[in-house]
């Protein structure tokens, strides 16, 4: 007679019926909340709206927020058995002691969340391992009206009661679903397979009459299996508890504060449970949060990672996103992550841990190797939509070479189940287990927080050594890299960035906060070099404490799902109200530190003086509006100043031409079609056309985009765009620009256009302001160039890359979207074209067009997403030879930099020059010196620089201004050589390598 199949249907209700069998509830508790709007504090905790609840009452609407009070007695009956709370508000609760430091974190079971890796709520809270009975319950607990992904869950509370947890048959749950989880996921026709299905099946038949005798017997019969061992390992796996907080997201930051205290509260609790658990956790600023807001807490955690059981990870302030953020912020990420966790915990951190971010820049293993960096985890490359990244763990290496051991867990996720499919898969999917010994892990209920729960961490107690899987270890990731890197030999290298085939659209979406991350970075720049000017001249005083505040604030807000766009409204309106407040501030400082630094200009001759302020490291000769009409040519030396007459100058004659449908001067002619796009710039100079032939250039185009922040369909363009229409032109003639004024109409959107040509310039510039008010619809410009190359030269930080502009591959097609700071350029080798811009990152490079991404507004999950008015320039600028001998970056950088305006007034001490002064000179090509800032830890200047073009440059770095000695340094402000001149007037000589970074150190 055949054998009868056994049927994994009937084995999953088995699973089933044994979890409902784990608890038994004895009593109610009494519940009494006390509701407020926002959250506050446990000495505050009765401040709100008191309301006695009972199971499906509602206590609030989304993000309400309550203190809960339960209250109750735990039944005489329930003497010797151990006791539990099971709680459950529909929301995410935290419970905390009589001090008012948090407990333990209980979230709502139908959290939103990806089941198949399993549940994410958590719900129960112990009691006593063997009660006494009697026992009063007076428990506080802090909830927010919202599941861990920000969702509103009805607002009902669901249950709060005393029950006896029956361990026998929760310990036989976990025995039960490791095997049967192992059976569903192996994949093969095994004995082992065959005998573990009939053990499953055998105890599914003992439960039919289910007492102490038969949950005892199928304990023994399920941990005959569970005993068998694996022999000698060819792999192993690291495990590492883990739980991803996005600091913002379908949430604002403030219910993040709460996330961390419970997720961290935690992880604590179920350390003291579970002897062998490792929990890691990264970002500085969650952990300051929890340092302000729980002192007691915190100091736990302290302990723990003493101990060596709580790993801190990654080695930046937030987990930011890389293609936006801007080269120095990056450096500011690493410097003020690892300072804090050394600072706070004694660590240096080599790893860097991203798990989540949307891509990353190619300039990143530079920026890690110089800062004692060796490692990088994340796995977001596994949601690429075209391509799988060919490897789990490799060599990155970046534009100037330098390369990072990067891991990505084969698991493609830091949410891991830690079930057998887990480690199934690990072992089955790693790319790399040819060469490679070992794999990482990463299990808990990520993204919304939460962490690892129980299950996690029973499970991996049954499958850590269990014949059919690799074994696995917890241990610090840390400790896994270390063995990683044993085998380095044999591991491939991966060049250049690692690019993100999804989420195309976070390059465009909330263009607002784009703008102000980018004038942010630029002005904390402006204001570093004008105190470091007054510092160092003696007449001021360095901001540090205040620089180091807003930077932290402003690192905060390149979190990976806030400058990216792909959080919820209130976010938004939140970072916008602050980015405004730190914009005006920093400017108030640069104000203030270049007053104090025109102080110290020695007297000129003329009592009505202005001193002009050049940040970047070459001289510039440009036309200045001082507003009213009160224009006037000036030459500023490099990285210094030139004190001028303020009185107003006679203009020159200008040759230049202004009307509706044409701009010119000696270098360009410009001409304009009727529908307000341009048919012609022709170049005189060059005596060439720069558009495309047949073609129209700055034509605003409107796509139909009905996707999200993160992705706009793919095939968006097939459908044609619409194109904005011209209402109305005015041309006129100021000072040395000539200028056409054009104002555009779509759907219920207007958008006016200022575009200019300046006397003596090839650089036509497009001021805009748009009042934006379309659903699903994106705006692009576009300029079809006449120029051949199969690249786009495209800005990133502290360099440049090339992206093709063909299709000719799926890598190449699904680079469709591409990120640029400053400029992306379309070069052969005798011509070329860029586009500059203030604030835009998003771009299309194909054949010999680039499209400029302007606005996009996608309706989730910000339904008002850049539905608002909005300004931006950017710029067409055609040069004779490539982007490098034309050195477009520096055109990149005067577009975002411009000269700051000081009235020199009051007392001056005479201890800088007066007229002109260059502080610090660079003399050779191709170098730019990103920042220069006060050294965070001694009077010293740090001078931040790096190769533009991609080749070798030798360049002498004079410094103008007083000092004892210089050095070159890591990343951390560490000093690794002093240099040395044979004369101060001579300078100080350095050699760079293609892209290389170098840090010089200014001892004052």
């Amino acid at each position: 007679m055949p054998h009868t199949p056994i049927k994994m249907d009937l084995l999953r209700r088995t699973l089933h019926g044994i979890e409902s069998r784990i608890y038994t509830k004895v009593a109610s508790l009494a519940m009494t909340a006390y509701a407020t709007k926002e959250p506050v504090v446990f000495a505050e905790r009765k401040s709100g709206e008191r309301l006695e609840l009972q199971p499906g009452d509602q206590w609030g609407e989304r993000w309400d927020c309550a203190w809960f009070h339960f209250s109750g007695r735990v039944p005489e009956s329930a003497a010797g058995q151990k006791v539990v709370l099971l709680l459950d508000v529909n929301g995410e609760l935290c419970i905390f002691d009589e001090e008012g430091t948090p407990l333990q974190g209980l979230t709502n079971v139908n959290s939103e969340f990806d089941l198949t890796l399993g549940l994410p709520g958590k719900r129960v809270f112990g009691v006593a391992d063997s009660a006494a009975g009697g026992e009063v319950i007076d428990l506080w607990g802090d909830a927010g009206n919202n599941d861990l992904f920000g969702y509103f869950r009805s607002g009902t509370v669901k249950e709060a009661d005393i029950a006896i947890c029956h361990e026998e048959i929760r310990q036989l749950y976990y025995d039960y679903e490791v095997l049967l989880d192992y059976v569903e996921h192996i994949e093969d026709k095994s004995a082992r397979t065959a005998r573990i299905t009939q053990a499953l099946y055998d105890v599914h038949l003992l439960l039919r009459y289910p007492s102490d005798e038969t949950v005892a017997d199928a304990r023994r019969l399920l941990g005959a299996e569970l005993a068998k061992r694996g022999g000698d390992p060819t792999m192993t796996a690291s495990a590492i508890g883990h739980a991803h907080i996005d600091l913002a997201w379908l949430w604002p930051i403030r219910e993040t504060y709460r996330k961390g205290a419970r997720t961290f509260a935690t992880a604590l609790r179920m350390m003291e449970k579970y002897p062998d658990y490792v929990f890691g956790a990264s970002q500085p600023q969650l952990y300051q949060w929890v340092k302000e807001q729980h002192p007691k807490l915190y100091a736990q955690i302290k302990q723990r990672v003493a101990e060596g059981r709580w790993e801190v990870q990654g080695a930046m302030w937030v987990e930011p996103d890389s293609n936006i953020a801007g080269g120095e912020a990056l450096v500011r990420q690493i410097l003020l992550g690892k300072r804090f966790f050394k600072e706070e915990f004694g660590l240096d951190m080599r790893m860097l841990w991203v798990p989540d971010i949307f891509g990353y820049t190619a300039s990143l293993p530079q920026l890690l190797k110089l800062s004692g960096v060796d490692y990088v985890m994340t796995q977001k490359l596994s949601w690429s939509i075209h391509n799988d990244h060919p490897h789990h763990t490799f060599f990155w290496e970046g534009i100037d070479g330098s390369r990072v051991l990067t891991h990505l867990p084969p698991e493609d996720t830091y949410n891991g189940p830690a079930l057998p499919r887990s480690i199934l898969k690990a072992e089955r999917d790693y790319y790399d287990k040819n060469v490679s010994d070992h794999c990482l892990v990463v299990f808990g209920i990520g993204d919304g927080g939460g962490g690892p729960g129980e299950e996690h961490l029973e499970r991996l107690a049954r499958v850590k050594n269990l014949q059919g899987l690799i074994p696995v270890k917890q241990e610090p990731a840390i400790d896994f890299f270390e063995k990683l890197n044993a085998n380095r030999s044999r591991y491939k290298t991966w060049k250049g960035e690692l690019y993100l085939e999804k989420h195309q659209g976070t390059l465009t979406s909330q263009a607002r906060n784009k703008r102000f991350n980018r004038k942010l970075e630029k002005a904390l720049r402006e204001l570093e070099f004008a105190a470091s000017l007054a510092f160092a001249a003696g007449t001021g005083g360095y901001p540090a404490e205040e620089l180091d505040r807003i930077w932290k604030e402003v690192l905060l807000y390149q979190f990976h799902d806030i400058l990216p766009g792909s959080s919820i409204t209130r976010v938004f309106d939140e970072s916008l109200a602050r980015y405004e407040a730190l914009l005006g501030r920093v400017n108030e400082l640069t104000a203030k530190a270049y007053e104090e630094a025109a102080s110290a200009i020695g007297a000129s001759g003329s009592e009505r003086t202005a001193v002009l302020f050049n940040s970047l490291p070459w001289a510039r000769k440009e036309w200045l509006d001082a507003g009213g009409g009160a224009w006037r040519e000036v030459d500023v030396p490099a990285m210094g100043y030139a004190v001028v007459d303020a009185a107003p100058e006679a203009l020159p004659a200008f040759e230049l031409q202004a009307s509706g449908d044409s701009l010119e001067n000696e270098l360009v002619r410009v001409t304009f079609l009727s529908d307000g796009s341009i048919g012609s710039v022709f170049d005189k100079a060059l005596g060439r056309e720069v558009l495309a032939p047949g073609e129209r250039a700055n034509v605003l185009a409107v796509y139909k985009d009905d996707g999200d922040a993160w992705d706009f369909p793919e095939d968006y363009a097939a459908a044609g765009f619409e194109q904005m229409k011209l209402t109305a032109v005015n041309a006129l003639l100021e000072g040395p620009q000539a200028v056409v004024e054009q104002r555009y109409a779509y759907g219920k959107s207007t958008l006016t256009q200022r575009i200019s040509l300046t006397a003596g310039g090839k650089q036509l510039t497009f001021a805009t302001n748009a009042d934006w008010q379309e659903d699903g619809r994106m705006l692009r410009a576009i300029f079809p160039l006449n120029v051949y190359t199969d690249a786009a030269a495209c800005e990133i930080q502290f360099g440049h890359l090339k992206r093709p502009t063909h299709r000719n591959t799926m890598w190449d097609y699904a680079k469709d979207e591409i990120a640029a700071h400053q400029w992306i350029d379309l070069s052969q080798p005798d011509f070329g074209a860029a586009i500059l811009n203030d604030c835009k990152y998003g771009y299309s490079a194909n054949g010999h067009t680039i499209s400029v991404h302007l606005l996009r507004s996608p309706s989730f999950p910000d339904p008002v997403c850049d539905r608002a008015e909005h300004q931006f320039n950017y710029a067409l600028l055609p040069h004779e030879g490539d982007f490098i001998a034309a050195e477009v970056y520096k055109a990149g950088y005067a577009f975002n930099t411009p000269i700051a305006v000081v009235e020199a007034a009051g007392s001056r001490s005479g201890t800088l020059p007066a007229d002109r002064f260059t502080a610090i000179a660079l003399e050779g090509d191709g170098v730019m010196i990103e920042a220069v800032k006060k050294a965070e830890d001694e009077d010293a200047l740090i001078v931040r620089l790096y190769e533009t073009s991609g080749g070798n440059a030798s360049v002498r770095l004079r410094v103008n201004l007083p000092h004892a000695s210089v050095s070159l340094a890591d990343l951390m402000e560490q000093k690794t050589e002093t240099l040395s001149a044979q004369a101060v007037e001579s300078g100080y000589g350095l050699q760079f390598a293609p892209f290389e970074i170098k840090t010089v150190k200014i001892m004052l």
